[in-house]
């Protein structure tokens, strides 16, 4: 969030300082929805306004992971108008954002209501933005999955095209004990080298329901099968039904569209927007 003020450089507006004294005013901001969608971000919105002005006063409409409908207020804040503009366009940037995510995962979520699966995220975050936009797809129902590179064992296909089909297993036995292992196969050779070196977390990428089913009767109770690659909201109902027990969404994050949010700023004496 510092980062971001730090960017705007929104202690540098010069077109505010054109105010003169009526940007030392108290003023008021509301926070309007223009269209339904999930709200995720109330909280990084308090901390915006108060690193800029440590008196401002925010009031959350609502809490994040509820639906809004168009024309609710999300949140009002309280400080001078010159505080109000500066964290103007870094407050919506993250609510948008972070909004939108959690919306997308919510329609993942609920498109697979009544199965066992459960829908998480890829590492296609925007760079330095992972932990929020995590935290988003948490907040509409999602899990997490590996935030990092040191978090589990991720064996994908550019590790099995350099050691080769027969280096799965020794390469394994060398896994830092308590770190989760995952093994991402393509096709029925990986699969069964997978499930031949014990791998109990198997990731499907890029294969149809039909297969992913096959692989779910054929590895048994004991392995969990993660589905991967090209999934969407739309298409997760199908995996769910196959058998998968994760769903991985990279659009989660990468392909997200931003919640319609506007920001309405008023002098202390005006009616604020409802």
């Amino acid at each position: 969030m510092q980062r971001a003020l730090a960017e705007d450089r929104a202690t540098e507006d010069v077109t505010t300082r054109l105010l003169g004294t009526a940007a030392r005013q108290p003023a008021g901001a509301a926070f309007v929805a223009e269209g339904r969608f999930v709200i995720a971000g109330l909280p990084i919105v308090a901390r915006v306004y108060s690193a800029l002005e440590r008196d401002a006063c925010f009031e959350p409409g609502g809490a994040d992971g509820e639906w809004v409908a168009a024309g609710t207020v999300l949140a009002r804040v309280r400080a001078t108008a010159g505080a109000l503009l500066a964290g103007e366009r870094v407050a919506l940037n993250f609510l948008q954002r972070l909004s939108g995510i959690a919306t997308l995962t919510r329609r993942a979520v609920e498109a697979v209501t009544g199965t066992q699966a459960r829908i998480t995220h890829t590492r296609k975050t925007t760079p330095g933005l992972r932990a929020l936009e995590r935290y988003a797809v948490i907040v509409g129902g999602g899990v997490a999955n590996r935030g990092s590179l040191a978090e589990a064992v991720l064996w994908k296909d550019n590790h099995w095209a350099l050691l080769g089909a027969g280096g799965l297993a020794p390469a394994l036995a060398h896994a830092p004990p308590g770190v989760p292992i995952v093994v991402e196969v393509e096709d029925e050779a990986q699969f069964e080298r997978a499930l031949a070196a014990g791998v109990r977390h198997i990731l499907a990428d890029n294969q149809g329901p039909q297969r992913v089913a096959a692989w779910v009767r054929r590895a048994g109770a004991g392995v969990t099968i993660q589905a991967s690659g090209g999934i969407t909201p739309e298409t997760a109902r199908a995996y769910a039904e196959a058998g998968a027990a994760l769903i991985s969404i990279g659009a989660l994050t990468h392909s997200a569209p931003a919640a319609p949010i506007r920001c309405d700023i008023t002098h202390a004496g005006s009616t604020p927007p409802r």
